[in-house]
């Protein structure tokens, strides 16, 4: 092969002969570097991770982003977090149906036991708030 032909203005410039090249590895089989981790593994490797000084290093290691590990250790948190909560009794969450007809356009409709409840855009939120508590109470 011609090296005139592979070298390029760069080359000529400053006078850098082109090198061989030694080594070139096909990673058949392998379609991408997602691969799937157990819980099993991500609470072991967070765990050395916390154990480690160089996390970096820990990473390139284990040939993972640390971002990644990160990622675990906040998730982690998050759920030993949620645990210590106490259970809740009442619902976070309402369900709120959306209507068709004109006067629903400017108020929401609550059922709570069997009481509907319409709420308009100009109430207060805590009298609404209230008379919701007081059909659960009733209901219950």
């Amino acid at each position: 092969m011609d090296e005139t032909r592979l070298t390029t203005a760069l080359d000529t410039d400053i006078g850098v002969p082109l090198k061989p090249v030694r080594r070139i590895e096909v990673l058949a089989g392998m379609p991408g570097r997602r691969r799937v981790w157990t819980l099993e593994q991500k609470l072991a490797l967070v765990s050395e991770m916390e154990r480690s000084d160089n996390i970096a290093a820990f990473a390139r290691e284990r040939e993972i982003s640390t971002a990644l590990l990160y990622t675990w250790r906040r998730e982690l948190r998050y759920a030993m977090e949620a645990a210590k909560l106490p259970p809740r009794d009442e619902p976070m969450f309402v369900p709120v149906v959306g209507g068709s007809s004109p006067s629903s356009s400017d108020s929401i409709e609550v059922e709570v036991g069997g009481a509907v409840v319409r709420i308009g855009q100009a109430a207060r939120t805590d009298l609404a708030v209230a008379i919701i508590q007081a059909l659960q109470a009733g209901a219950g």
